[in-house]
């Protein structure tokens, strides 16, 4: 009974779990750019300083804080923890002692404290909260004189002890706060185009690793009428491959994620083609098919103008393999004879086709870019016939070639909105190195 009880919770869990469909293998590179960055911009701990001054210091009237050294900034990582922050700095303290004249105190220390990750229950965020804080002396110098030293070093150092970490500790809080912020858009739903949006709602609490932390996405993706657009299970776990250097940063695409997008999309692949004069094409007319189909030279004696319709019956799919991606299609290809003006152009035939194409992946203003070629027309099948029976492989390498001449351009086209890359920390995409492996894209994030 406890083992059927056991396999049935198992399931529920397993049943509920999301699959991410993105992953972000965050490195110390980035967290390193944005500790420093959110010290240097926010000026916090000259701040800290001068309201330092405003606090009592025993022995020490008219106190005043001075030459607040560059911090400089260490982060390792806590597995299943968060990241340990150490900020060495100092600062001179000057005041008048009680004892007698100006006395200046030259304080070297460290700030430490334990930054955990987390994930905010009320945005849906990730943030960082430090606990722990702790401010350590390494070395305190003053200007009194020798014989003096001795008598106010432990009442100094007592005093110190005590005032810094209520001075500076705040300044650890203020600085995650600052790099907290710049999460903030992350789950901001992002448009494709007019068609609908996509938002990164974060699956889980991120996981401090060894040498990264993993943030796992379950991103949504909402058509512009409020139906969401699931996420294909692959079956397969998505990974980073490990051919990337320690401590940097990647962010990982599933082919199923990019598929969900481009449903988006799908109707905008649907197209009226009526050009008779398209690339390296040959006119587009009924003599042109009747080279290949000698039975529209009977219906149509004289050439008259194809007007060509294509329609997507599903939404493209997306397959990597490793160092290359395809872009499968299913749809219709009709195609239409015109007449007088006025009078409905005449259906020649229909056909059911499936093609692939190509893909190849840039960057673009924060935006992934997609721009395909023509690879191959995998299947060709009549559907129906108004000039009569005729072999579809007849039509192969026309079809084929009309595709690459007329379709692809429209579906580049329809690329151009790009997909919206997830906002956080300031990222700049345009620098990523892209890579296809298996089932995903990778994006190797680099610093500006």
């Amino acid at each position: 009974m406890l083992s059927i009880l056991c396999l049935a919770l198992c399931s529920l869990l397993t049943g509920t779990r999301a699959d991410p469909g993105v992953l972000l293998r965050l490195g110390m590179d980035l967290m390193n750019r944005e500790v420093q960055n959110a010290m240097d911009e926010s000026h916090i701990l000259e701040k800290m300083a001068a309201e330092a001054g405003k606090k009592p210091i025993k022995g020490i009237t008219e106190v005043k804080v001075k030459d607040v050294l560059v911090p400089v900034i260490t982060l390792n990582l806590v597995p299943g923890v968060g990241i340990f922050q150490c900020v060495s700095t100092g600062m001179t303290i000057t005041g008048k002692s009680l004892i007698g004249g100006n006395m200046e105190i030259i304080v070297v220390l460290n700030i430490t404290a334990t930054d955990r990750f987390l994930k905010d229950e009320e945005t849906g965020l990730p943030m960082f909260k430090s606990e722990g804080c702790e401010v350590i002396v390494s070395s305190v110098k003053t200007n009194l004189p020798k014989n003096m030293v001795k008598v106010v070093s432990k009442i100094l150092d007592s005093t110190l002890h005590k005032v810094l970490p209520g001075m500076l500790c705040p300044a650890i809080d203020a600085v995650l706060a600052y790099v907290n912020k710049k999460w903030a858009n992350l789950n901001l739903p992002m448009p494709v185009g007019q068609m609908g949006t996509v938002k990164y709602a974060l699956t889980s609490i991120p996981t401090p690793m060894t040498s990264y932390i993993q943030v796992d996405f379950s991103p949504e993706v909402q058509q512009k009428k409020g139906n969401a657009i699931k996420l294909a299970d692959s079956g397969e776990a998505l990974e980073f491959p490990e051919m990337y250097a320690e401590g940097s940063s990647q962010l990982l695409l599933s082919a199923a994620f990019l598929t969900a997008e481009l449903a988006l999309l799908q109707t905008s692949f649907d197209v009226n083609i009526k050009k008779t004069k398209i690339g390296k094409l040959r006119s587009l007319t009924t003599a042109t098919l009747a080279n290949f189909i000698p039975e529209v030279s009977e219906t149509y004696p004289k050439p008259k103008p194809l007007v060509t319709k294509i329609k997507i019956n599903k939404p493209p799919k997306v397959t990597m393999k490793k160092g290359k991606s395809l872009m499968h299609f299913h749809g219709t290809l009709e195609m239409f004879a015109t007449k007088r003006r006025g009078k409905a152009p005449a259906s020649l035939f229909l056909l059911e086709l499936h093609f692939n194409l190509k893909i190849q992946f840039s960057v673009s203003k924060n935006r992934l870019q997609m721009t395909t070629s023509m690879n191959s027309l995998r299947t060709l099948s009549r559907e129906s016939s108004s000039i009569g029976a005729f072999s579809e492989e007849e039509l192969s390498d026309f079809i084929t070639d009309f595709l690459r001449e007329a379709y692809v351009p429209v579906v580049n086209d329809v690329l151009r909105v790009g997909l919206p890359l997830p906002d956080f920390l300031n990222m700049n995409y345009n620098l990523a190195e892209l890579d296809i492996i298996e089932n995903a894209l990778v994006l190797d994030l680099k610093l500006d």
